[in-house]
């Protein structure tokens, strides 16, 4: 799997008194510099593959970017020996970031990157009406989301090291999955995904998470217009204040046939 997987010498030790050396196989966590016409924007720590998914569906949430034409070209550093600096040229007419979002420091991969300063401006500048959306999704297909989900991850099977996002329809059919040692950047992939297809927004749709669902991944969902985020861990309070706010439907602890509708209930037939 090139880049995205690398082996690494291991002592396995065991209670009983058991040692033994042996490879393993371990997700690769590299950092990737974001440029905006050749000027540094931010770097996140991601695990390499679907860079041009991740950087466009970024963009998107930080409302920088609304289409695929809003985007003239996506390429690789020259100047760096690694793919790990990738520069976005915007189409004409399109704004570059202002001075002020511009950030010279590390995202880890434990957390998400917001250039607003309030939730007062993430909502002023929301692009779709989420709580507008009619779509309805059963208990069932729901329940039947981390299956699924869980059944696209070839890395993680290798590793066990990866977060996963997952957009489904109303039926529970995938559209797309997508791997990352972050969880925000597993959920960018997918949303640039979308975006270079230009099917924003994402009406009708079902964003599945495999960890928690935290503010920043809520906030993604809203600005990509998904109607319904579905966790298998719990979300945050500030989550579910913001789910609310959006008219976004939030599941949390979907395992098994149950789950915690946190808002938006209305939507799920049972």
């Amino acid at each position: 799997m090139g880049r995205i997987t690398v082996r690494r010498p291991v002592l396995r030790l065991s209670t009983t008194g058991a040692a033994g050396r042996r490879p393993d196989t371990l997700a690769v966590e590299e950092p990737l510099e974001i440029r905006v016409a050749g000027r540094p924007l931010t770097i996140t720590m991601r695990t390499p593959g679907a860079d041009f998914d991740l950087v466009t569906g970024f963009l998107a949430a930080e409302g920088i970017i609304g289409g695929p034409g809003d985007v003239a070209a996506l390429r690789y550093c020259a100047d760096t020996t690694e793919q790990n600096t990738l520069d976005v040229v915007l189409a004409p007419g399109v704004n570059p970031p202002e001075a002020a979002l511009t950030r010279a420091f590390t995202t880890t991969s434990a957390c998400g990157v917001c250039g607003k300063s309030s939730i007062e401006a993430l909502a002023a500048e929301r692009p779709y009406d989420v709580a507008a959306d009619p779509v309805t999704v059963t208990a069932a297909v729901l329940a039947s989301l981390p299956d699924r989900l869980r059944a696209a991850q070839r890395v993680f099977d290798r590793t066990g090291g990866l977060h996963a996002a997952g957009l489904f329809d109303a039926a529970g059919e995938p559209l797309a999955v997508r791997e990352d040692v972050g969880r925000h950047n597993a959920v960018d992939k997918v949303v640039g995904w979308a975006l270079r297809a230009d099917l924003l927004p994402l009406s009708g749709r079902i964003l599945m998470v495999s960890g928690r669902a935290s503010f920043e991944l809520t906030q993604k969902a809203a600005q990509a217009g998904i109607p319904v985020l579905a966790a298998v861990s719990a979300p945050s309070s500030l989550a579910v204040d913001l789910a609310e706010d959006a008219g976004l439907t939030l599941v949390g602890f979907l395992r098994g046939e149950t789950m915690n509708v946190y808002t938006g209930a209305e939507r799920i037939a049972t």
